[in-house]
């Protein structure tokens, strides 16, 4: 809609406007010029006509590009806008349609910005109660059914003799084993410490059994003055986190990395740097665009780039949102 007491003009109307005054300027000049047209026409005077239209070409296609300017950046935004990275938007400039195509532009990337929002957020809560419930199940069934496996071997070990014995013993260890990666997935599907003694701890039991795991050299700054979070802040830090570890040993080639926590003001910001070989800044897979998606559920901003000496830093600012009592 166009604003009270301003008058708009149609984009016709201007792009008219605009060869009318090159048309226009070039007439009065063949009017008043000292300028005649021979026939046949002589060198100088097709030198002099050329060189006006040229002039009269270069004048209105600078008009144009001056008058369509807005059109051509609003175009470049709809070529590179992504609803993972929120706030790109164009100032409303060119008066009339411009304008309002702009404003209108705007107003749609703000709305689909909060739909995009509210599904992702849907769809993150819903991941997170369906991993609750898979590991409250590995953990009650098939934990449970495997103890009782284990015990069982352990019987009848005792009681069997040789070589009996050393065969039972042996499917007693791999059953033992098998245990040990179901509760580790569990862990990894919904981190109990991280509800029973909070991030830093959670944090902490992460990066232990990941370098024990990975053989990679991991190394813990977090700092004392850490604030509250709500229990969603802290659910999305740990798993950016998790699967900034994950990417830096599967892709990177990583060696050495660092996991920090700091506070910045009103904000908790996690930084987790690599050595590893890097990451292309066009290559954004599945896991990148969900630790995005997570960030903006929280109203965080993630940002990925190259570490100061080598490698790739994953940087996560959440806002200090307190638990609630």
């Amino acid at each position: 809609m166009a604003k009270e007491g301003v008058t708009t003009v149609s984009l016709f109307w201007r792009i008219f406007a605009l060869n009318a005054v090159v048309l226009g300027t070039a007439t009065a000049l063949l009017l008043w010029a000292p300028v005649t047209v021979s026939v046949p026409v002589v060198l100088t005077e097709a030198v002099i006509l050329l060189g006006g239209l040229a002039v009269m070409l270069v004048a209105n296609a600078a008009l144009l590009r001056l008058g369509l300017a807005p059109l051509e950046r609003l175009t470049r935004l709809m070529t590179t806008v992504d609803l993972l990275r929120p706030g790109q938007r164009l100032p409303a400039r060119g008066g009339g349609e411009v304008e309002e195509l702009i404003r209108t532009f705007n107003a749609m990337l703000e709305r689909l910005e909060q739909e995009r929002a509210a599904s992702s957020a849907r769809i993150l809560l819903a991941q997170e109660a369906e991993r609750r419930r898979i590991a409250q199940e590995l953990h009650d069934e098939v934990g449970q059914s495997m103890t009782a496996v284990l015990l069982a071997l352990k019987r009848a070990a005792d009681q069997a003799g040789d070589p009996l014995a050393g065969e039972l013993r042996q499917a007693q260890e791999i059953t033992r084993e098998s245990l040990d990666e179901v509760r580790r997935l569990v862990r990894r599907l919904r981190p109990d410490v991280l509800d029973d003694l909070g991030l830093v701890s959670a944090l902490t039991s992460l990066t232990h059994t990941f370098a024990t795991h990975t053989g990679l050299r991991i190394t813990r700054r977090f700092a004392d003055d850490l604030p509250a979070l709500a229990p969603e802040t802290e659910l999305v830090l740990y798993r950016v986190a998790q699967e900034s570890l994950t990417n830096a040993a599967r892709h990177a080639g990583a060696e050495r990395i660092t996991v920090a926590l700091d506070r910045g003001g009103d904000s908790v910001v996690l930084a987790v740097t690599d050595d590893g070989s890097g990451m292309p800044a066009p290559c954004e897979g599945a896991g990148i665009r969900g630790m995005r998606e997570r960030a903006l559920l929280i109203g965080g901003t993630l940002d990925i780039s190259p570490a100061p000496s080598a490698g790739v830093r994953v940087r996560l600012t959440a806002p200090v949102t307190r638990k609630q009592h």
